[in-house]
């Protein structure tokens, strides 16, 4: 827990000093009209001077980022200021076929951090940001869509089922998370989409290409206006580290039934189980259930919920393909689940102000067994898109450590974007 009287404390406080900072400049250029630009020229310059890009287009990301990551530890504060850019040709369709290659590259203009587990390391005396100096090949695929209400899809590409709790992206970070893969999806009977394909590598966000060996299954099925229904099995075998294979099954309910034009209601229920896989050295048996309810009123959305991934003791639920940035706090305690599980009571607050998305989150940690609190996060967020092209974010996530976990290493995490995409 953090105390005014202490060294510590005081370095505490700059963190929350640049957050408000930030965050009432971000707000008064915000404030500011937007001159509406031409960029016509630049988007017809991409599809090559054509408007219906007959001879394909060029997709073209850059992502400017700082991030600040203190925690209570040795450690000295990590400080990153890095620039994100992609830079993609997808070709025209011709007889049902069509392919997209793609650079991703990323500079440490300050290299005041710890890189964390790829190559790159940068500062090893400092707190880790995840966001490496590396370049890499993050998509090549081919896709056929010759048959009736069905796409193939083969080679490295970007894949995301549902939010992203067990395969994701992790696009929040600069180098995403890309798979070598084999997916169909198919959408032949009325309201139901299915998913399915094999995963034979992971390139992951420290640009480390992990061997798997991976099907999997995501059936979704819209059983009513106000109910949606989706089943999935995912089985995660490593050659190289058999110790980590899992499969998992599950299933989940959940919408977003609209009252009226003003007031909208949305619910959420899962339930998953996740056991060892093939020759595992380690049998195990855990379980995940996911509760959430909430209301929409106009501009404001509030929502409370409930996640647990279970735990034994030495075994726990995880999800290692998942972007668990998005889950238990941004910042980042519990990416990986403790032996004891965790139990994540949450509560948040969403609004649009000035044509700015506001989020406050707030999260209650506690172990599945053994009676443990970890501590309560408070995170805050708000990001404007600014016409097609442009966005701006700052967030800010504080995890108050119980003093029985990680001897009560407190954590604030600061970070200050701008994107431009087309």
């Amino acid at each position: 827990m953090m105390s005014v009287t202490t060294t510590t404390s005081s370095l505490k406080s700059k963190p929350l000093f640049l957050g408000t900072l930030s965050f009432a400049v971000l707000a008064a250029l915000l404030a500011q009209p937007v001159r509406a630009y031409n960029l016509e020229p630049i988007e017809q310059a991409l599809k090559m001077g054509e408007p219906d890009a007959k001879y394909g287009q060029f997709k073209v990301n850059l992502r400017y980022r700082y991030e600040l990551h203190d925690t209570d530890n040795s450690k000295e504060t990590g400080h990153a200021n890095t620039l994100r850019l992609r830079l993609g040709y997808l070709t025209p369709k011709f007889y049902g076929f069509q392919s997209f290659v793609e650079y991703e590259g990323n500079l440490a203009m300050q290299q005041d951090y710890h890189a964390g587990k790829g190559a790159w390391k940068g500062d090893t005396t400092r707190d880790v940001v995840a966001d490496p100096q590396e370049n890499e090949l993050n998509q090549f695929w081919l896709s056929y869509k010759g048959i009736p209400d069905t796409e193939i899809k083969a080679g490295r590409q970007r894949i995301v089922l549902d939010d992203a709790r067990f395969i994701g992206n992790v696009g929040w970070r600069q180098m995403e998370q890309t798979y070598d893969a084999v997916m169909l999806t198919n959408k032949s009977i009325e309201n139901m989409t299915v998913k399915a394909g094999y995963i034979g590598q992971v390139q992951d966000i420290f640009s480390n290409d992990i061997r798997i060996e991976a099907p999997f299954v995501n059936v979704t099925y819209k059983a009513t206006p106000y109910a949606q229904v989706t089943g999935y099995g995912y089985m995660l075998y490593y050659p190289e580290a058999k110790a980590s294979s899992s499969k998992t099954f599950g299933f989940s309910v959940k919408g977003s039934p609209k009252i009226n034009q003003d007031f909208k209601l949305h619910y959420t229920a899962e339930y998953s189980h996740q056991s060892e896989y093939l020759n595992d050295a380690n049998p195990f048996s855990v379980n995940r259930y996911n509760i959430m309810a909430g209301a929409s009123f106009k501009a404001l959305t509030f929502k409370v919920g409930v996640e647990e991934l279970g735990g034994d003791g030495t075994n726990s639920f995880k999800t290692p393909l998942g972007t668990n940035h998005k889950f238990q706090g941004w910042a980042d305690r519990f990416l990986g689940t403790p032996g004891n599980g965790v139990r994540d009571v949450q509560a948040s607050v969403m609004g649009k102000a000035m044509g700015a998305k506001m989020l406050f989150a707030y999260h209650n940690l506690h172990s599945a067994i053994a009676n443990q609190s970890y501590g309560n996060e408070y995170d805050f967020l708000v990001t404007k898109k600014i016409g097609k092209h442009y966005s701006v974010l700052a967030k800010y996530a504080y995890f108050d450590a119980d003093n029985t976990f990680a001897n009560g290493s407190d954590t604030h995490k600061f970070w200050l974007q701008a994107a431009v995409n087309f």
